[in-house]
């Protein structure tokens, strides 16, 4: 799965012309730097790839959404409606930047469920973020049909599934803003970095100014000091060391989704012995950039063989009913209001509790998430972990 499989020569010969080039800022140095402009050329080659008509480079997925949520005008007392099935960032986000999370169910697809984000809705949503889990599209366009009925801007976090689509058209196109992560263990890395995408020129050039303190840019495209500015902001910038390394990825992006489409047909089908195995709904499965299997079982019990039977044989398949960073059960510190904030910010206001979060709220997605066994599909798979597996799974069919 991660981009760090492949790391090779093409990534070595972006990151040295950056060294030799002693520019590490992604604006300004101009004589200094000559023809190097990584950041900005990735970006424009991420817009391309993606079909946006522009691309925001920053430090993290989840400045990604930090800057989206701030381009969009969401502030203190907004709600914006997320999963429950999700990393934690990105309510993070929405509870950094003064505004309620608030959660939905998933589906049999793992990400959000629309039936249920259409009852959460209240005149306080100012935002809508649906997930791509785990690589395969969420039912985006029921999403963006509910959305834009109430007229709410959606933000797409795709931090999981750079390269996937749905019916041709990439994941994060689809709403107001998609945002994505490069980070150690995605599909392409830069260590640490992350992207929005739009096609709106006004978002964008929001995004622009917000992620570095407020510069517009706009007289001196490259560089940055002098200009006007209409709002504070903060610094998200990329360095062009990120951008080098993004250059390189990008372009093994397609290549690697085949691959891991190939090594995920395999484990698969071995999966499909077990007696009672559901896989989880994907809506386009040439779109699916494959970077996880994902299989259910009948019950909890059944659950509970299987795994048992797969960690004894040295195949340990994730069970996200017991993941403290992604399962909504298991967030004791969105639960119990733990801040480092000694006014209790954000979840207290002048000593009042803003908001409470009920561990039991999502039965839905705690049903379907205990029936869950998941295993990440690498770029490539060894012989020797095809065969681990395989015959782990071989086993758990038997036990069943």
């Amino acid at each position: 799965m991660p981009g760090f499989e492949i790391f090779g020569d093409e990534e070595k010969r972006e990151v040295l012309e950056v060294l030799e080039s002693g520019v590490l800022f992604r604006y300004g140095f101009e004589g200094q730097r000559g023809r190097q402009w990584k950041v900005r050329r990735f970006e424009e080659a991420f817009a391309r790839y993606t079909g946006a008509s522009h691309a925001q480079a920053v430090t993290s997925g989840t400045a990604a959404l930090k800057v989206a949520l701030a381009a969009l005008g969401v502030g203190a007392g907004d709600e914006v409606i997320t999963q429950g099935f999700t990393f934690v960032a990105t309510w993070e986000a929405i509870l950094d930047i003064g505004a309620v999370p608030v959660f939905t169910e998933i589906d049999l697809s793992l990400n959000m469920d629309p039936a249920d984000l259409e009852k959460k809705i209240t005149p306080r949503t100012k935002a809508i973020i649906p997930v791509h889990m785990m690589g395969a599209p969420a039912r985006i366009e029921e999403i963006m049909a509910i959305a834009d009925k109430h007229g709410i801007a959606v933000i797409e976090d795709t931090a999981q599934a750079a390269g996937a689509r749905l019916h041709g058209r990439h994941l994060g196109t689809f709403g107001a803003i998609g945002t994505f992560s490069f980070d150690s263990v995605k599909t392409i890395t830069t260590g640490e970095g992350g992207m929005c995408i739009s096609n709106d020129a006004s978002l964008w050039q929001r995004m622009d100014q917000y992620h570095d303190h407020g510069h517009d840019h706009l007289p001196n495209p490259g560089g940055r000091g002098g200009e006007g500015r209409l709002f504070i902001g903060f610094n998200y910038r990329m360095m062009e060391i990120q951008g080098a390394i993004g250059l390189a990825q990008l372009a093994k992006l397609d290549a690697m989704v085949e691959a891991q489409q190939h090594n995920k047909n395999i484990l698969r089908e071995a999966a499909a012995a077990i007696p009672g195995v559901q896989f989880r709904d994907l809506l386009d499965p040439a779109g699916d950039s494959a970077t996880f299997l994902t299989f259910l079982l009948p019950d909890k019990a059944k659950t509970d063989t299987v795994a048992d039977v797969l960690r004894a044989a040295g195949a340990v398949a994730t069970r996200w009913s017991e993941n403290t960073w992604h399962y909504y059960p298991n967030w004791e510190h969105l639960l119990e209001g733990k801040t480092p904030c000694n006014d209790g910010w954000p979840f207290t206001l002048h000593g009042k509790r803003r908001y409470v979060y009920d561990p039991q709220a999502l039965p839905k997605t705690v049903a379907i998430l205990e029936r869950a066994l998941t295993y990440q599909v690498p770029v490539r798979l060894a012989p020797e972990q095809e065969t681990s597996i395989c015959t782990a799974l071989a086993q758990a069919a038997r036990a069943l």
